[in-house]
């Protein structure tokens, strides 16, 4: 069913809405994962075309803060690890040139595409014991659908560069990329809801 503009206002203001929640909760960065994780959740709220719950997301956001930590430093170590060694191949202190480079943007692509399917699956299931099945599923689904997992990264990628040179759109590019994560996903992933209702 088209939506007529004022839904798409509406619709376009709860998103922003949204990401500039998640920009301020994730300030201390320690709370990035639960701040992301319940974003996502709230995305689907909105998906579905019903009112996010303040309630329900706050239980949602400290039910999360331990195991969202965890990814935190997770995906902090794994940041890190690629940065190092984009330095070390570009100062030449490790060998391989551009191939090395191409390798290593491309693991940070895949890295990219499973890190947000993990968050699209965390925002469909609101278990806080969901973490590590969510992450096998992003695995599974990354691997059978390489192209619902390129699509995911591309669409990160543009808000990532988007934010890097216009940062005062940070906020609301955070809300929009999760919202654009779940449409790609639930689209291009085969039986995306049948999978999570076997899951759930």
């Amino acid at each position: 069913m088209k939506r007529d503009w004022q839904e798409t206002v509406t619709l376009a203001a709860d998103v922003a809405l949204v990401g500039i929640a998640v920009t301020v909760a994730a300030l201390p960065l320690v709370t990035a994962g639960a701040a992301l994780r319940t974003g996502s959740a709230a995305i689907c709220v909105i998906a579905r075309g019903e009112k996010v719950s303040p309630a329900a997301m706050w239980r949602l956001f400290r039910a999360s803060l331990l195991p969202g930590l965890a990814a935190t430093l997770l995906a902090a170590a794994v940041v890190l690890l690629l940065v190092f060694n984009v330095g070390a191949v570009a100062a030449g202190r490790v060998p391989g040139g551009s191939p090395a480079l191409a390798g290593t943007g491309a693991a940070a692509a895949v890295l990219l595409a499973i890190a947000m399917l993990a968050l699209v699956r965390l925002g469909w299931d609101p278990s806080p014991s969901s973490w590590r099945g969510a992450l096998r599923w992003a695995f599974a689904t990354a691997w059978r659908r390489p192209g619902a997992a390129a699509a995911v990264a591309g669409v990160s990628a543009v808000a990532a560069a988007l934010a890097v040179f216009v940062p005062l759109t940070a906020p609301l590019l955070v809300g929009y990329t999760l919202y654009a994560a779940h449409a790609v996903t639930t689209r291009l992933a085969e039986r995306v809801t049948s999978v999570h209702h076997a899951q759930g």
